[in-house]
């Protein structure tokens, strides 16, 4: 069984938060996926009505999660070694909390993509293709 994040791999937040996921989690089978990188796995999520814009994808079987419920879900699994996943997996743990923080990180996502010159929907030419 194999737990995957899709994230924003263009976010310097989001990807800092992958890799210290994948790396100090403490989920075992448990990898991760620059979704902005792979345009075909963004183009499958599309057609199941999930875009990257809107948020991380986590994966398990044929479970899927977005958005505050990915996070949620993943928070819930973590057993971290590292401090600032400790405190994210507080943070992110309960639905209801993650569902009225997820804006805030979605909001600081778009500030850090802004700054870098990319695009928040790396998806919006894909949609008419």
């Amino acid at each position: 069984m194999v737990l995957t994040l899709i994230y924003d791999g263009g976010c310097p937040f989001c990807r800092d938060f992958a890799s210290r996921s994948e790396l100090n989690s403490g989920i075992g089978g448990f990898q991760i996926i620059d979704g902005r990188a792979d345009s075909t796995l963004r183009r499958d999520l599309l057609k199941k009505g999930i875009s990257l814009a809107n948020g991380a994808v986590l994966i398990e079987n044929d479970q899927l999660w977005h958005g505050s419920e990915a996070i949620a879900e993943l928070s819930r699994r973590m057993n971290p070694s590292d401090p600032l996943l400790g405190l994210l997996r507080e943070l992110f743990q309960d639905q209801p909390r993650a569902r009225l923080l997820y804006p805030l990180l979605l909001t600081a996502r778009r500030v850090a993509l802004g700054l870098k010159g990319l695009p928040v929907d790396p998806d919006k030419n894909m949609a008419s293709s």
